[in-house]
C-alpha cells in the first residue's frame, strides 16, 4: 500500500471529525406553566445509529433523572435499549432489552423477561425519557398507525391536527398533533413533526408542563390552545357516549339505603329522583305515581355518592371516578386555569367527571417549589391569591412545603377572614403543632402528621426527606408517649380533619417487583400496561433490613389513624393517586385501621359533605338533595371490598354504567350485570304543552287564563 502523505492523512482526519462533530443534537426544555424551566431533555443521535438522552425533570422537590441508550432496526422499532437513573421518588432505574432476530429479552429491576417475536414490535420500558415516544412516533407513522407492542398490547396512532409555528430566529415549520392510544386508561397526546420520518416536537400537559424543542418555546401557548380544541371534541364525545340522561321523574325501586348519618344499612326503600335531585324516599312498595321510568335495585345496597377528598383532577380521569362510585372529588392543589375550564366542562355536561370542589393552592417560592397554583413571596400576594380564590367560589386554602413560616399566620388569618377553611402540608422548617397554633383546619398526609414527632427546624421536608424520614423513624415511635398522646387530645379538642392518604403512602413500603398492596383486588382487571406499573417500586429500599423497617413504620401509620378516629379526631378518605380505584382501597385501609366498613363509608360520605361545606345537598340520600347514588351489589357495610361492586351510578341527571366506562378505557368490570332503566307507562298525555299560546289567544278573544 502507497503511503498516504502526511498532509492528506490530516485532512482525511479532519473530515472524519467534522463529521462526527455533525451528529444531531436535539434539545428540548421542560417549562412549567409559569414559564419556570423544571427540566430538560438532551438527545444525540451518533453517525454509528446510537442515541444518547438525558432527561432530568424536577417539580415539587423531587422528580427523575435518566440516562438512556438505544439503537433502531429498519422498521424505526429498537433492537437495543438501556437506561439507568433515579426515578421520581428516588428508587434505581436500571433496565436493558435487546431483540436479536424474532427473540426479544428484558431485564430490570422490577421484571425480567423474554419472547418470541414475528416483525415489528415497540418495547415499552418502565421508565423512559420522551425520547422513545419519539421513536415510536417514527415507527407507527411508517407501520400505518399501529404496532404490537413488548411485553404486550397493541399501540395505534393517528393524526388529530396541524398547525404551522415559529422559532424565535424567524424559522417555521408545520407540525402535527398525534393521539397514542393502547397505553395507560386514556389517549396520550404529542406534537410532532411532519414527513417521511416524524418525531416529537413538544408534549403539552396541560397545568403541568411543556416540554418543547429549545428556540420554538414560543409557540407553547398555540400548542396547547389547538391540542384542547382537539380533547375538548374527543371528551364531549365520550360523555355523549357514557351519559345517559335521565329522562324525567324516575324511581329507583327496591334498594337498601344506607344512612350515613347513623352508619347503618335502612330497609328496602324507593328513591324518586327528578331533574338531578332526590324528590322522595318511600318503604318499597309504595304506590307509584307518575314515574316516567324505573330502576329495579333488586335489593342491592344504595349509597350517597362518595366523596375523593385528596385529587388533582385531569380531563380524563372523570370516568374513572365515576365507575368507582366516585361523585365528588376535592381537587387538593391544580393550575388554576385548568381547574376553571374543568368546573366549566362538568357544569356544561361536556365532561364525564364527578362535580369538583376546588381548594386554592399557595406556595411559597424556592428551589424546591411546586409549580400549580400562586407561588408566592410575601403577604401582600399571599392575600391577593386568597382573594382570588375566594372571588372563584373555592371553599378552602391548601398551603404547600415551601410556603414562607414568618408569614403563616398572617396568612390564615386573612384566609379565614374570607370565609375559606385552610388546610395543607406543614411548611419547611415547622412542625404540624406549629400549623395548628397558625390556625390549620385540616392537615394533608399521614407522613405530614408524623413528620411533627420527627423533624428539627434543618429538617429538609421540601426533599425526598419527608417520606425517608417517617419510613425509617415511624417504627420506633411509642404512640403512648406523653407528646404523641397530647398531640392526638389537642386534635380531638380543636376538631382538626385529618386527611391521612394511606392508600398512596403504601409506596412506601413497596419492595421493587412486587405488587402494590392497594392495587392487588384489581391488577387482573387492568390493562397490561398498568399491571405492569403495579409492580414497580417508587422508593430506594437498600437492603431487607430497610424493607422491614419501612414495612413496619407503615404498619403503625396506619394504627395510628386508627387511633385518632378513636379518640375522635375527624378523618376524611382522601387519595393523591390512581382515580377511583384508590378511594376503594383507601377504605380498605381505614377498616384495616380498626374502623367498621360502615364508619368508612360514613367518612367516604358523610364526612365528605361535611368538609367541603356541601352537607345540604350531599352526603345523605335525603329528599331535597342531589341525586348523588351508588348502587352496589354484595354489601360493603359488612365488607368493604363489595365497594368495588358498582353497578350503577346516579349523578349530575345522568345514569352511568360502570361496566360501560370500564369496557371503553379497556379495563375488565367489576360486575356481571347492571340494573336496567326501564320506561313506565304515562299518566297523562306524552304530548307536552306545544307553546303556541298565540293560537290560544286568538280563539279566547284575548282574555287571560284564571283560576
Amino acid at each position: 500500500m502507497k503511503r498516504v502523505p502526511a498532509v492528506l492523512a490530516l485532512a482525511i482526519a479532519s473530515a472524519f471529525g467534522a463529521q462526527a462533530q455533525a451528529a444531531q443534537t436535539t434539545k428540548y426544555l421542560i417549562l412549567a406553566e409559569n414559564g419556570k424551566q423544571t427540566g430538560e431533555q438532551v438527545v444525540e443521535r451518533g453517525d454509528d445509529g446510537l442515541t444518547k438522552v438525558r432527561f432530568i425533570y424536577k417539580d415539587n422537590g423531587r422528580g427523575p433523572e435518566l440516562s438512556e441508550e438505544f439503537r433502531l432496526a429498519a422498521d424505526g422499532t429498537m433492537t437495543s435499549y438501556a437506561v439507568k437513573g433515579s426515578s421520581t421518588f428516588g428508587s434505581v432505574v436500571d433496565e436493558r432489552f435487546t431483540r436479536q432476530g424474532s427473540q426479544a429479552s428484558w431485564k430490570s429491576t422490577t421484571e425480567q423477561g423474554s419472547k418470541s417475536v414475528d416483525g415489528a414490535a415497540l418495547y415499552v420500558p418502565l421508565n423512559s425519557s420522551f425520547e422513545v415516544t419519539s421513536a415510536s412516533i417514527t415507527a407507527l407513522a411508517a407501520a400505518g398507525g399501529q404496532l404490537p407492542l413488548l411485553p404486550s398490547g397493541t399501540l395505534s396512532q393517528r393524526k388529530l391536527d396541524e398547525v404551522q409555528v415559529a422559532s424565535a430566529d424567524g424559522k417555521t415549520q408545520t407540525v402535527q398533533l398525534l393521539a397514542q392510544t393502547g397505553l395507560g386508561l386514556s389517549p396520550q397526546f404529542y406534537w410532532a413533526t411532519t414527513g417521511d420520518k416524524p418525531r416529537l416536537f413538544a408534549v403539552v400537559v396541560p397545568g403541568a408542563f411543556t416540554a418543547v424543542e429549545e428556540g420554538w418555546q414560543a409557540s407553547g401557548k398555540l400548542l396547547a390552545e389547538r391540542q384542547q380544541k382537539a380533547e375538548d371534541q374527543m371528551l364531549v364525545e365520550l360523555a355523549a357516549k357514557l351519559q345517559h340522561p335521565l329522562p324525567g321523574l324516575t324511581v329507583v325501586r327496591n334498594a337498601r339505603v344506607f344512612d350515613s348519618e347513623k352508619a347503618v344499612l335502612g330497609a328496602a326503600s324507593d328513591v324518586y329522583v327528578l331533574r338531578g335531585r332526590i324528590t322522595a324516599v318511600l318503604p318499597a312498595g309504595s304506590p307509584v305515581r307518575g314515574a316516567v321510568a324505573e330502576i329495579d335495585a333488586a335489593g342491592r345496597v344504595l349509597l350517597p355518592g362518595l366523596f375523593d377528598m385528596h385529587g388533582h383532577v385531569g380531563r380524563w380521569e372523570g370516568g374513572l371516578n365515576l365507575a368507582a362510585g366516585v361523585t365528588t372529588v376535592r381537587d387538593m392543589g391544580n393550575d388554576n386555569a385548568k381547574m376553571q375550564q374543568i368546573l366549566d366542562g362538568t357544569a356544561a355536561g361536556r365532561l364525564l367527571s364527578p362535580q369538583v370542589v376546588p381548594a386554592g393552592f399557595l406556595e411559597g417560592e424556592s428551589p424546591y417549589s411546586a409549580n400549580s397554583g400562586f407561588v408566592i413571596k410575601n403577604l401582600e400576594q399571599a392575600k391577593n391569591a386568597i382573594d382570588w380564590y375566594t372571588e372563584h367560589g373555592y371553599p378552602q386554602l391548601k398551603i404547600y412545603n415551601s410556603f414562607p413560616k414568618a408569614i403563616l399566620k398572617e396568612t390564615v388569618a386573612y384566609a379565614h377572614q374570607r370565609g375559606l377553611r385552610v388546610s395543607g402540608h406543614i411548611p419547611a422548617g415547622l412542625r404540624a403543632q406549629d400549623a395548628l397554633d397558625a390556625g390549620y383546619d385540616e392537615i394533608q398526609h399521614i407522613n405530614q402528621v408524623m413528620l411533627n414527632f420527627l423533624v428539627t427546624p434543618t429538617t429538609e421536608t421540601r426533599t425526598l426527606e419527608r417520606f425517608i424520614l417517617p419510613s425509617e423513624k415511624v417504627a420506633g415511635l411509642d404512640f403512648d408517649s406523653a407528646a404523641v398522646q397530647k398531640f392526638i387530645a389537642t386534635l380531638k379538642k380543636k376538631q382538626t380533619v385529618i386527611d391521612p392518604t394511606l392508600a398512596t403512602f403504601a409506596f412506601l413500603k413497596q419492595k421493587d417487583g412486587e405488587m402494590n398492596e392497594p392495587f392487588a383486588p384489581i391488577a387482573k382487571h387492568m390493562p397490561p400496561d398498568v399491571q405492569r406499573g403495579f409492580h414497580v417500586g417508587t422508593m430506594k429500599i437498600a437492603d431487607e433490613a430497610t424493607l422491614q423497617r419501612y414495612r413496619k413504620s407503615y404498619a403503625k401509620m396506619v394504627e395510628f389513624v386508627g387511633r385518632l378516629h378513636r379518640a375522635g379526631v375527624p378523618i376524611v378518605a382522601g387519595t393523591d393517586e390512581l382515580a377511583g380505584f384508590t378511594l376503594q382501597a383507601e377504605l380498605e385501609m381505614l377498616v384495616k385501621a380498626g374502623l367498621k366498613p360502615a364508619e368508612a363509608l360514613q367518612i367516604a360520605t358523610r364526612n365528605g359533605a361535611r368538609y367541603t361545606r356541601t352537607s345540604h345537598e350531599r352526603g345523605s340520600v335525603t329528599p331535597g338533595k342531589l341525586a348523588d347514588l351508588v348502587l352496589v351489589d354484595g354489601d360493603p357495610t359488612q365488607h368493604i371490598g363489595d365497594v368495588r361492586k358498582v353497578a350503577a351510578v346516579i349523578t349530575r341527571g345522568y345514569l352511568i354504567y360502570p361496566q360501560e366506562v370500564d369496557q371503553a378505557l379497556g379495563i375488565q368490570p367489576f360486575v356481571a350485570a347492571a340494573p336496567q332503566l326501564k320506561a313506565l307507562e304515562a299518566v297523562s298525555s306524552n304530548i307536552a304543552a306545544s307553546g303556541n299560546e298565540a293560537a290560544l289567544q286568538r280563539i279566547s278573544a284575548g282574555a287571560r287564563q284564571r283560576d
